[in-house]
Order: C-alpha cells, then sequence, then structure tokens
C-alpha cells in the first residue's frame, strides 16, 4: 500500500479524534471558514469522499452522481446549500460516523490499487498518490478552522504533513496560472523546519527569492487556513511575496487567502 494512502487514513483519524467528543451544540457552532458551521465541514468531506469512493469502484456511479451535482449547482444552489440538502438531515454523531466508514472504504479501495493507477476526478484525472494527498490536504486544512473555533492547538505535525509541504511546492505555477497570471521563470527555494529532523528543503537557484520557517506555518499558508503575516514564516524577495500572498494548493477556482487577523483561534467563551 501506498504510503500516501496510510497517511490519508491516518489524517483522519485524527480529526475523528477531535470531533468524536464534540457535544451536540458544537456541531452547529459557525467557524471562522465562510461561517461553514462544523456539520457544513464534515459534510462537505464527507461527499468529496462519496465521489472518491465511486471514482475508485465504479466509474458510472461516479459520473453520476457529478453530473447530479454539476446540474444541481448550474440550477442555482451554492456549494454549500447543495451538499445540505444531500445530507438530508445527516448531522452529529451519525454524520461522523458515516463520514468515517466511507472514508475507511476509500481508503481500503485505494490501498487495492496498483501505485501507478490512475482516477477519475471533477477536474483532470489524478495519479493515485497525487489524489491521496488531496484528500488528506483536505482533510487537514479543514480540520484547522474546527481546531481554531474549539480553541485547541492541534498536535505537532507528524511525518505525513510533507505530503501536503510538497504539494505546497508543487502548485506554485497553478497559484499563477489559476489566475490568469504570468508565472514567475524561477520559483522561491523553501527550507522547512518539521520538529522531528532535519530540515525539508526544496533548492532553487540564487534570485533573492526564498521561504522558511515552519512546516506547519507554510502548510496553513498554501490552504488559506492562515495568512501570511500571522506565521513565523520568512519571506524575502518580490516573488516569494507575492507567491505567499496568492499561494492556493487546493484546485477550483482562485480564492482569495484570509486578511490578517482573521484566521486565528477563537477561545471557547
Amino acid at each position: 500500500m501506498l504510503q500516501q494512502v496510510t497517511d490519508l487514513r491516518d489524517e483522519a483519524d485524527e480529526l475523528h479524534r477531535l470531533l468524536a467528543p464534540l457535544a451536540a451544540d458544537d456541531w452547529s457552532r459557525p467557524t471562522q471558514f465562510k461561517a461553514w458551521t462544523v456539520n457544513d465541514i464534515v459534510q462537505h468531506l464527507h461527499v468529496s469522499d462519496l465521489l472518491g469512493l465511486a471514482s475508485a469502484t465504479d466509474a458510472a456511479a461516479f459520473a453520476a452522481l457529478h453530473a447530479e451535482i454539476r446540474a444541481r449547482r448550474e440550477a442555482g444552489l451554492s456549494r454549500l446549500e447543495e451538499t445540505r440538502q444531500r445530507m438530508d438531515g445527516l448531522t452529529g454523531a451519525a454524520l461522523l460516523a458515516r463520514w468515517r466508514q466511507v472514508l475507511s472504504d476509500l481508503c481500503d479501495a485505494l490501498g487495492a490499487k496498483a501505485p501507478d493507477a490512475r482516477l477519475t476526478w471533477v477536474g483532470p484525472d489524478m495519479g493515485l498518490r497525487m489524489f491521496a494527498t488531496a484528500r488528506q490536504m483536505e482533510i487537514w486544512s479543514h480540520a484547522q478552522a474546527i481546531y481554531d473555533l474549539l480553541g485547541i492547538t492541534r498536535p505537532a505535525p507528524s511525518p505525513r504533513i510533507r505530503n501536503i509541504a510538497e504539494l505546497g511546492v508543487r502548485t506554485f505555477g497553478w497559484a499563477y496560472r489559476n489566475r490568469g497570471l504570468d508565472v514567475p521563470q524561477t520559483m522561491p527555494s523553501v527550507r522547512l523546519e518539521n520538529g522531528f529532523g532535519p530540515a525539508w528543503e526544496w533548492p532553487a537557484p540564487d534570485t533573492g527569492n526564498a521561504v522558511s520557517g515552519s512546516v506547519l506555518a507554510f502548510c496553513q499558508v498554501v490552504t488559506q487556513t492562515r495568512n501570511v503575516a500571522d506565521t513565523d514564516l520568512v519571506v524575502s524577495g518580490d516573488v516569494a511575496r507575492h507567491w505567499m500572498s496568492i499561494a492556493q494548493c487546493f484546485a477550483g477556482p482562485p480564492e482569495t487567502p484570509p486578511a490578517p487577523g482573521t484566521r486565528n483561534a477563537t477561545p471557547r467563551g
């Protein structure tokens, strides 16, 4: 089994440990991510996993589900409202149990595939490694809003966070192309401290552009869960500063990163 599939399962287990003790009222509390509630976030993850499981096991089922979701969106439903209607009242502990089971089934299906397998997705097809990493990244990034809501510091990063950092580095060009901008000829060098071993480095020709700091902060910025100004990242050079202001390692239309000071922990009142 690919390590990335194991990492996806472990990421989901960590989020489950955060969610399992929640009181019923916590599930309806709005987070700092677009005012989505905890229910909204887990429902969103669940729908993506349903699509992923269909892609991994039944091409026709994937095509049908994708077409249905797209038609409902084109008919005027927002992503949030389409998901809420699709879940039809599935919330709280029952949602958590369903999400975890489908995610487990997805990991089993991915683990049974050849390492060079490709999966159909809502955009271009994706290789198995990238697909598993993308699912891990989405769980990791959405979990941050829940940690912030609960005023809980998330556990120290484990080695599996390298998958997300790697995705952040590899999507340097995507962040520009997605906005219709010219991609700089040379990307900045990146050096990230991880807390359990030598720093991870992505060297580049010396153009005076560099990003350094903790891997946690870098991943928060490229997933747009923090503004770079609210992290420990040291950013030098015009290209590096511009990249960190638009970084986006996830698919979809361009998103605006949170403004400084708007995505920080919110202790319980």
